[in-house]
């Protein structure tokens, strides 16, 4: 099939590559969002996607929008309806596609969502399932419709979510295994072999975007609370709290948690919320119920490095608190 490819960060880019190395189908063109702004020299650049595509030799649009005034934008109408598509393909485009573009392809527009459709419709499934604390999670390959996230499902694959996964880690594995489902779906399509099912009214939930002050942690929450919360914004946003300084309030970005240092040397048996100990080795903070480790930290303006490192850098007052 002539397929294009809508797509923006890094975690779309395996399936660009999977649906460019099948023999079956053919990548015609690409929409990513526009270049950005990015990094401490505010230079513009562009999407992995896009970077990816200029690599191959795929024509890429990267229009600011898809629709205007509720009517779809004449120049991508026109550069859809000039490459002709059997079907599009979507994963992590970052925009709603208007209906008049959704018509375009004989095949529609299939979506891969990383999550069990009808859990974790919207734009942030995986660190949702990682903070309420799944055990098992996945990815859907579903037609798009103008809901959210609602349209009818192709093929599902689902997988373990480890006790110490990052949602960056797991998103990793979903990207290589989903993409492997992104193109299996567009050969059932092909075969005629596929019929989408549509999803049930019941078991839905909702894994809006993420915002910073959402990564904000609150150590007056159990620990098993506060991990979950660290490793669900890892690597974005990022977990953080903040500490007083000798210059200031310093806002300290925050790494995964160690749990079950009862009985280390140097740990101590009970700390309040939020309040840190220095031992040789670790750097400890007190949770709602437990005393846990932190395992790495960066600064502001500085790279990432193992807390207890910082912490002598630092040199804590005793009893100091992060908030």
């Amino acid at each position: 099939m002539r397929v294009i490819f809508a797509g923006t960060p890094a975690v779309a880019v395996p399936s660009l590559n999977a649906l460019h190395e099948s023999s079956d189908h053919e990548v015609v063109g690409v929409l990513s969002r526009p270049d950005a702004v990015s990094g401490r020299g505010r230079k513009v650049v562009r999407s992995e996607v896009a970077r990816r595509a200029d690599e191959l030799g795929i024509e890429v649009l990267t229009p600011e929008r898809l629709s205007r005034d509720g009517e779809a934008d004449p120049t991508v109408l026109a550069a859809l309806e000039r490459w002709a598509p059997d079907c599009a393909a979507v994963v992590a485009y970052g925009a709603l596609v208007p209906p008049a573009l959704l018509d375009v392809p004989a095949h529609g527009w299939i979506n891969l969502h990383f999550s069990l459709l009808p859990a974790w419709r919207g734009a942030a499934p995986v660190q949702a399932a990682v903070a309420a604390g799944d055990t098992t999670t996945g990815a859907t390959t579903f037609r798009l419709e103008a809901g959210l996230d609602t349209g009818p499902v192709y093929g599902t694959l689902t997988t373990d979510i480890e006790p110490t996964e990052t949602s960056g880690e797991l998103l990793d594995r979903l990207a290589e295994s989903g993409s492997r489902l992104l193109v299996a779906t567009l050969d059932g399509i092909e075969a005629g072999e596929l019929s989408p099912v549509p999803q049930p009214d019941h078991d839905v939930s909702y894994a809006p975007k993420i915002s910073v002050e959402d990564a904000r942690i609150v150590w007056g929450r159990p620990a098993h609370i506060v991990d979950r919360l660290i490793r669900a914004h890892t690597p974005e946003p990022g977990a953080w709290a903040v500490i007083d300084a000798r210059d200031g309030e310093l806002r300290l970005r925050v790494g995964p948690l160690r749990r079950g240092v009862a009985g280390e040397p140097g740990a101590p048996e009970s700390l309040a919320p939020g309040e840190l100990a220095v031992a040789k080795k670790a750097l400890y903070v007190g949770t709602a119920d437990d005393v846990v480790a932190l395992t790495w930290v960066v600064p502001p303006g500085k790279k990432q490095m193992p807390a207890a490192d910082w912490a002598r850098g630092a040199r804590l007052a005793p009893g100091q608190v992060l908030r």
